[in-house]
């Protein structure tokens, strides 16, 4: 928008280098150009502004397809004045000399013109194709329609615009339509879902089964060994005591052997201990059988003697002093 200086009876005026600004006095133009800066009389003067940047433009309609199901078609449209001068003929740009401002709505009117020239391209396009269609192929579709559209429009090109560029967002159906087209897609991807769902838990039941018969197998091998183990020893054990019988038996016969041979040896001895014994009694009983009584008594009581325990000492009494007499004196008679 342009800067307006007031001063008493005079008024400056400051464009921008996006600006076409026209000078009119008395019919004839004055100033015109991009960035102007001149002086001016706010009575004589007629003063108009016409933007020669880029514009966007957002586009958001309605459309009905073939099948009477209602879409949205969501868009921008780029353009810009090239013809400042036929658009200031065509269009209302003129500026307030108080203010600077416009006197009217030019922009706006001019987005109304593309607004329902794109519309009008589109609708026809869409009315053609079904629903499934326009929802494939909608965005190119739309873009190509309202971009030939405009392009070829002879009030655009008398009103000196020129579409720049064209973009499509989306062309989208209702909420309930596209959730409907949506519901068989998301059910396949369930069903796909749960399908691979169930076929990683039957892996899983798999796996778990050939973990368990693992386990088995393994639990059945241990048994195995274990039983083995267990046999291994009892043999081990059978022999230990087989090993050791055979060890007592040998040990018992040797002992019965060394007993037999201590027996035999002490038997011998024994004999020849008793005959020896024999031999000397019979030879001292025949050195005696010629001795006279008294002197066999007096050697029985010596030897008697040397056998009886320690005494220590001995009574005699009349009655046995008597008896010995009395034998000793009829020994003598008898002799």
């Amino acid at each position: 928008m342009a800067d307006i200086t007031r001063y008493p009876f005079l008024r400056h005026l400051r464009g921008t280098p996006t600006a076409h600004v026209e000078h009119t006095r008395r019919g004839r133009r004055v100033h015109s150009g991009v960035a102007q800066s001149f002086w001016f009389r706010p009575l004589t003067a007629v003063l108009s502004e016409v933007p020669v940047d880029d514009r966007e433009l957002p586009l958001l309609f309605h459309a009905r397809t073939a099948d009477f199901q209602d879409v949205t078609v969501q868009a921008t449209v780029t353009f810009r004045i090239v013809q400042p001068d036929l658009a200031a003929s065509r269009l209302d740009f003129s500026l307030d000399p108080a203010t600077g401002r416009w006197r009217g709505a030019p922009l706006e009117q001019l987005a109304t013109l593309l607004t329902e020239t794109a519309q009008q391209h589109v609708l026809d396009a869409l009315a053609r194709r079904p629903l499934r269609d326009v929802l494939v192929t909608g965005v190119a579709l739309a873009r190509e329609q309202i971009g030939t559209g405009l392009g070829a429009d002879t009030r655009l090109a008398q009103t000196g615009v020129a579409v720049l560029d064209v973009r499509v967002v989306a062309v989208r159906p209702t909420p309930e339509v596209e959730k409907a087209l949506r519901t068989p897609t998301r059910e396949q991807l369930q069903e796909e879902a749960d399908r691979a769902t169930y076929a990683r838990r039957a892996l899983a039941v798999e796996r778990e089964r050939a973990i368990g018969e693992n386990e088995l197998q393994n639990q059945i091998e241990l048994a195995r060994r274990e039983e083995q183990l267990v046999a291994q020893r009892g043999a081990n054990e059978r022999r230990v005591a087989e090993e050791a019988a055979a060890a007592s038996t040998v040990r018992t016969t040797a002992e019965a052997e060394r007993e037999e041979r201590l027996a035999a040896a002490r038997a011998t001895a024994r004999r020849l201990t008793g005959e020896a014994d024999a031999a000397a009694e019979a030879a001292r009983i025949a050195a005696h059988a010629d001795a006279a009584p008294e002197l066999l008594l007096a050697l029985a009581v010596r030897e008697l003697a040397g056998n009886l325990p320690a005494i220590g000492s001995l009574v005699l009494t009349p009655d046995v002093l008597t008896g010995a007499l009395a034998r000793l004196g009829a020994a003598p008679e008898r002799a």
